[in-house]
């Protein structure tokens, strides 16, 4: 961190990609709300969906088109059962891959899940200038990606880079 630069709030969407997941038994989307609020970021909104590619990518989409969202980050459907297709909704509308962020969270998993780490399919990256993080449905994996890789990110302070200083430049030409 750099005491010297001042912390900037960014407008961050949650998506809860669930088939059976309501907003009184959602433990991961308000994991997520109440890591970024506590960060200092301000929650632009929170959408429930269910596993449907399209109306993930609806939603997305949405967010993306947006000027006022910076960031989404969305729980659930990466796994490797029939009805996950996150990955396979977000995929197609990334301008770019972060695949670091994928390769470290599985890392990091690893310490908790083992070798079931492996089942997930969490993807990152950025279109039209707004962050994409697609988590695992669990709120382990919430905390983890949090706490251990998206909260220094999303935060200005933090040395030597992140990913909120580069903002100014995602649409350059």
């Amino acid at each position: 961190m750099n005491a010297k630069r001042e912390f900037i709030p960014l407008n961050i969407a949650v998506l809860v990609v669930s088939d059976s997941r309501t907003e009184a038994d959602d433990v991961s989307g308000k994991t997520l709300v109440a890591g970024l609020q506590g960060a200092g970021h301000q929650l632009a909104e929170k959408k429930i969906v269910p596993d449907d590619v399209y109306q993930v990518r609806a939603v997305v989409s949405r967010w993306i088109a947006d000027p006022g969202v910076q960031v989404v980050i969305s729980t659930g459907g990466t796994g490797v059962t029939g009805r996950d297709g996150t990955p396979e909704a977000v995929q197609p509308l990334l301008d770019k891959v972060l695949d670091g962020f994928g390769e470290v969270f599985r890392m990091l998993s690893y310490q908790d899940i083992k070798t079931s780490t492996i089942q997930s399919r969490a993807i990152a990256g950025v279109a039209n200038a707004t962050y994409i993080f697609c988590l695992p449905g669990s709120s382990g994996a919430c905390r983890t990606a949090w706490e251990q890789l998206i909260r220094e990110q999303l935060d200005y302070r933090t040395r030597p880079c992140n990913l909120v200083q580069l903002m100014p430049r995602l649409k350059e030409a």
